[in-house]
This record gives structure tokens, sequence and C-alpha cells, in this order.
């Protein structure tokens, strides 16, 4: 069974894009909604980890780094200045988040196949917050575009 490798790939990326919303919180701070949000989203993946660790204590959790590159999504190390570097930054954001969902329905698709609830459970929950993630990402990309791309500096 390889479902040990996908919750280790749950846990970095939860853990690597809580980093990452911290970094743009810190980095953004001038942008009051996204220093907030981007705190709030990142306790919202510190407690998806919590969740996973009784999942990783059965089943294992494999963090090595024998996994192909592509399967793993580093997180932002420092964040851009000026409206076109905020865009940018949420873009990274929203990029991890959509590893993250779709590595939960990975793992969604192996609790089915194992009729673990306890693990639906926790996809359930998880999942639907990761969206709401990447859903206020694209929101929030959408109302920074125009002056980021628009207006000049």
């Amino acid at each position: 069974m390889n479902l040990n490798i996908y919750l280790g790939l749950l846990h970095k990326g939860e853990q690597t894009l809580a980093d990452s919303f911290r970094q743009v919180a810190e980095g953004h701070g001038a942008e009051p909604d996204v220093h907030f949000l981007c705190q709030t989203l990142a306790k919202q993946c510190d407690h998806h980890e919590e969740l996973l660790a009784p999942l990783a204590e059965r089943y294992g959790e494999d963090g090595s780094d024998d996994e192909p590159e592509r399967l793993h999504a580093d997180g932002l190390s420092e964040t851009r200045g000026g409206p076109v570097g905020l865009l940018r930054d949420l873009q990274d954001l929203y990029l991890l988040a959509t590893l993250v969902d779709a590595t939960w329905t990975v793992v969604e698709q192996a609790g089915s196949a194992l009729r673990d609830k306890e693990l639906l459970s926790a996809v359930e929950k998880c999942q639907a917050e990761t969206q709401q993630q990447i859903s206020w990402l694209k929101t929030r990309m959408k109302q920074a575009a125009p002056q980021a791309l628009l207006v000049a500096e």
C-alpha cells in the first residue's frame, strides 16, 4: 500500500502552505485583508496537519525526498514588493493550495476504497477548507489584477 506516500505529501504540503501563507501575511502587511486572512488560513493548515497525525500513525507517513520533484512544491522564501509582487505571491499560494487540494482528492479515493470513516471525515473537513482557501485566493487575485497590471507605478 502506498497511501503513506500521499499522507507524507499532504503533511509536507499543508506545512509548506501554512509557512507560505505566513510569509505573505508578513510581506504584505500593508494590505490588512491579506495580512489577517493569510494568518487565519495558515492556522487552518496547521489544524489540517493535526488531523493528519492519527492517520499517519495508522498508515505510516513517507516524508522521504525519493519522490519525483514534480510532486513537491517549494514554499515562498520571500515576498515580492508592490502590486505585481502581491499578485505573483497570491498566484504562488494558489498553485500550492491546488496541489494540496489535488492530493486530498487522491487520499479521499483511497479512503473510499478502504471504507475508512475517520480518514474520509478528515478529508471532507480539510478539503472543504482548502477549497475555500483557493476560492479566496482566486477572488483576491481578481481584485489585485487591475491595479497591478494596468496602473503605472
